[in-house]
């Protein structure tokens, strides 16, 4: 998905993706919610991909992402409508 938005210009952070679950939970039950999840055919990718942390106030409700080198970038809000979904 990533080279073929890279290859169109797009976004890739922009675009529907149906099927997917993004679950915000405590650091104390991640790994358990996680191990429970890949119990299901579903749930066989499931991944702790982040975590919530209190930041300098400059960031202040902002959504970081490291990139593949290390560096962080702002995450910011899609402008405009989303590509149309063809289901």
């Amino acid at each position: 998905v990533k080279g073929a938005c890279e290859l169109l210009g797009i976004n890739f952070l922009h675009v529907a993706n149906e099927g997917v679950l993004i679950a915000i939970v405590s650091p104390e039950i991640a790994e358990e919610l996680v191990d429970t999840m890949k119990g299901c055919n579903e749930g066989i990718n499931a991944a702790i991909i982040g975590e919530v942390q209190k930041r300098d106030y400059k960031f202040l409700g902002s959504v970081l992402l490291k990139t593949s080198i290390g560096g962080m970038t702002i995450v910011d809000m899609p402008l405009g409508e989303q590509l149309p979904r063809i289901c």
